[in-house]
């Protein structure tokens, strides 16, 4: 068995960010796909199972917050980070509710990276066994 790099999620309908963070995410080991619509999402689970997932609240054909339910019935135990540019105390405590932590736009790189590191820890995702 061969062992993986955790595996990052990263939905946000703003291609530079998703660019952003897959750079700076696959430079730290991860394994990461990106989506730009909760649909894309979804697709990706059929072949990419992720250890954590990064979404935006506001994307183009459903809220991040009603995607957490479809990503979680694949796997319930997913740890998900809000990554977002809706800062409203309101917004934050659904989203610490629904998810596992919240970040508002524009964040610190290195923050974002160390909230990463602690989601795939608690997760208990840090490596896992994947058949060769």
């Amino acid at each position: 068995m061969a062992i993986h790099p955790p595996r990052v999620l990263v939905v946000d309908d703003e291609p530079s960010i998703c660019h952003l963070l897959r750079m700076i995410l696959e430079s730290e080991g991860y394994e990461v796909v990106t989506a730009e619509t909760a649909a894309a999402a979804v697709a990706a689970l059929d072949t990419f199972s992720p250890d954590i997932a990064l979404l935006d609240v506001m994307l183009p054909d459903m809220l991040g917050f009603d995607l957490v339910p479809i990503l979680r019935a694949t796997d319930g135990d997913m740890p998900v980070i809000f990554v977002t540019a809706r800062d409203l105390p309101a917004d934050r405590l659904r989203g610490l509710t629904i998810g596992d932590d919240y970040i508002a736009k524009p964040f610190s790189l290195e923050e974002l990276l160390a909230r990463v590191r602690i989601g795939v820890r608690r997760g208990g995702r840090l490596e896992r066994p994947t058949p060769v």
